[in-house]
């Protein structure tokens, strides 16, 4: 069983919203998840992305791979989460 972490959409026509979740690979776009862990609004104007890294991390220690587009938006969560620890 290979999983991903992925986005999957749950937004109207021309509003889009996402959720971040671990499916298998094989399943469809809009399949039944293992974990929801996060959202994703590109329409918001700032910090659209919200995602629970430690389940991140869990995730990806049990060998589930982020899709590429992923990959970079973790990267970059993980880029503002010292900023916002240092801002409370």
């Amino acid at each position: 069983m290979a999983l991903k972490i992925r986005l999957t959409r749950i937004g109207a026509i021309h509003q889009p919203h996402y959720r971040v979740v671990v499916a298998e690979a094989r399943s469809r776009r809009d399949g039944d998840p293992v974990e929801t862990i996060g959202t994703y609004d590109p329409r918001a104007k700032a910090n659209g992305f919200k995602v629970k890294l430690d389940r991140v991390d869990y995730w990806v220690g049990k060998g589930a791979k982020p899709t590429d587009t992923l990959h970079a938006m973790i990267k970059r969560a993980r880029r503002a989460a010292p900023a916002e620890v240092a801002a409370s």
